[in-house]
């Protein structure tokens, strides 16, 4: 037995094994010429067969033919680097086919080992929660077109009629009369906010540096909302322009950094935006085998309480608010804009720490030279 083998099996250290064996994630060690050295207890579970019957055989005999997964190991042993991958296939006679995350990572401490680590969570599902956010939105477009006309005009009378009443009534009806018409101006702004969701034009596309973005969006936030926040940025400097439009984008940062200053409620919590180039985020998208790659990553992350596990999952959907005053459509709005843009946004929240997580494609065409869309502002 190696002593890879001995480090990772029963002969290591007793934590180490624990740890492994208790992983909720398959974790599998090969060589390099992909014979499994050692799996976990997820991993058997996994591959529906005991580690007897997959130690010491090539995992070309465990998975498909010509899966993806032989292909990255062969990566990683001639980059020396770790790969991510989402969306892969692993198929076996056992199993039938399942999509997995991927990620493989060479041991330095072990030359000639790779370790991988499959998470089926995939990013196919967070794809169908994409298409599920579009799909509610597209629900409120139809009922914003019926409180177009069956609201908003009875409104616009009952308004003027509040006018009227108001020149002529005593001081205790003119008090009425304004709430009536600060009423009416409410109801008509949020059915305004829901005929945006009405607008079914394909959005112009360009290349947009996201640093310039969100450099707006913090110089807004810092006059506005979030005047006395602490506002961190992470950026990396090299990353490539965004292929969308502008005043979206603005508009869908914008919102995510407002939700973070609501949520932080004081001066004493901080807002970090980072961004960063992720090669191995790609999807298959439904209809097409092509690969549709979203390398481009911005989060907005708050300090604040948390978001209620139970609203989590439906945090995107319409009418959806954690807010004792708000409407439930920011969010829809910012997950209708982003799958627009053909891109994916999730959230991940815990006490102490919510990472909102956009996914973009990047522009491939030219490259821009303009001096203002080439800068990082405070990339460091």
């Amino acid at each position: 037995m190696s002593q890879v083998v001995r480090a990772f099996g029963p002969g290591g250290p007793p934590e180490a094994n624990v740890i492994l064996k208790s992983m909720p994630h398959p974790v599998i060690l090969v060589d390099r010429d992909s014979r499994i050295e050692y799996v976990n207890d997820s991993a058997e579970e996994f591959f529906a067969a005991s580690s007897a019957m997959l130690l010491g055989h090539p995992l070309s005999e465990i998975v498909a033919f010509g899966s993806p997964v032989l292909a990255l190991i062969e990566q990683v042993f001639e980059q020396g680097v770790s790969v991510n991958e989402y969306g892969v296939e692993i198929g076996t006679p056992r199993i039938g086919d399942r999509q997995v995350d991927i990620q493989v990572t060479p041991l330095t401490e072990y030359p000639g080992h790779v370790l991988l680590l499959l998470q089926v969570r995939t990013m196919a599902h967070k794809m169908d929660r994409q298409l599920t956010h579009r799909g509610a939105a597209r629900s409120v477009t139809g009922m914003a077109a019926i409180l177009a006309h069956e609201i908003k005009n009875p409104l616009s009378g009952i308004r003027g009629a509040a006018q009227l009443l108001e020149i002529s009534g005593s001081p205790e009806d003119k008090t009425l009369t304004r709430l009536i018409c600060e009423e009416t101006d409410r109801i008509c702004k949020l059915v305004d906010r829901m005929e945006v969701f009405s607008d079914e034009r394909p959005v112009p596309r360009e290349p947009v540096n996201i640093h310039l973005v969100l450099g707006h969006v913090k110089q807004l936030a810092a006059t506005g909302f979030a005047k006395n926040i602490r506002i961190h940025e992470e950026y990396d400097p090299s990353l490539p322009p965004v292929l969308g439009d502008k005043d979206q984008l603005i508009q869908v940062f914008l919102n995510l950094v407002k939700n973070a200053a609501e949520a932080l409620g004081g001066p004493d919590g901080e807002i970090v935006l980072t961004t960063a180039y992720r090669p191995g985020v790609r999807l298959s998208m439904p209809g097409s085998r092509d690969r549709v790659s979203l390398p481009l990553e911005i989060c907005v992350i708050d300090d604040g309480p948390g978001v209620p596990g139970d609203l989590l999952e439906h945090l995107f959907d319409p009418f959806v608010t954690t807010k004792s005053s708000g409407t439930g459509l920011g969010l829809a709005l910012v997950a209708k804009i982003i799958g627009d843009h053909g891109g994916i946004i999730e959230c991940e929240s815990q006490p102490r720490r919510t990472i909102f997580r956009v996914l973009l494609p990047m522009h491939t065409g030219a490259t821009v030279t303009h001096d203002d869309e080439t800068a990082a502002p405070g990339a460091r």
